[in-house]
């Protein structure tokens, strides 16, 4: 498996952004660059989708969404695994309003499958100290599944407080906070089909 694409664009290098729908719009003047294009996620998401598919022949893996942000990747992934699956999601909190998490973790939805004997992914939208996903992977571990691995649509650099396992990778970032693709700041920004910063100014509209 290839390991995943760095993302390394200075601002002068950025893509620039393209005409948004009508529905989001608003969302225009807030982008500062986007740093992986629609394009580009698409391509990886088909390509992580094909190495699980290898990976997990003749099984049926449980694919565990950690919301809200992970749902638009998982639902892309899922359409590119070529096996009979099952889907499950847990809420978590560690963010809130802001751009930094806390470290400290709150379950606000547990799962509904029992994961005894099971070929589970955890499925997350972006990893950056690690801390949250660490607590989620002690936790699930105590359930007993067969297998547990780790699929990121993107990790930040140099920021991991915690060393992790992380099988299926999407891309690389800067540390920068980001929005777009199921990434959210303050609930906005989510249906965004690329991921981008936000100018300053934007941080101030909440």
């Amino acid at each position: 498996m290839e390991g995943p694409t760095v993302v390394t664009r200075r601002s002068s290098e950025a893509v620039s952004v393209p005409t948004l729908s009508a529905h989001v719009a608003e969302y225009e003047d807030a982008i500062e660059r986007i740093l992986i294009s629609e394009e580009e996620i698409q391509a990886k998401v088909r390509e992580l989708g094909a190495q699980i598919t290898e990976d997990y022949a003749g099984r049926r893996p449980l694919l565990v969404g950690v919301l809200k942000g992970a749902f638009v990747s998982m639902a892309d992934l899922s359409r590119h695994i070529r096996l009979p699956l099952e889907f499950d999601f847990m809420a978590v909190s560690s963010y809130g309003a802001a751009t930094k998490t806390s470290g400290v973790v709150r379950i606000l939805k547990d799962l509904d499958h029992d994961l005894e004997d099971r070929d589970v992914i955890l499925v997350e939208d972006i990893v950056d100290s690690g801390l949250t996903l660490n607590y989620l992977l002690k936790n699930l571990r105590t359930r007993r599944p067969a297998t547990l691995e780790v699929c990121a649509m993107v990790q930040k650099k140099g920021i991991q407080q915690v060393e992790l396992n992380i099988r299926y990778r999407g891309f690389e970032i800067p540390p920068e906070f980001v929005v777009g693709y199921g990434l959210d700041f303050a609930e906005r920004y989510r249906n965004l089909p690329y991921i981008a910063t936000l100018k300053p100014e934007a941080y101030g509209e909440v």
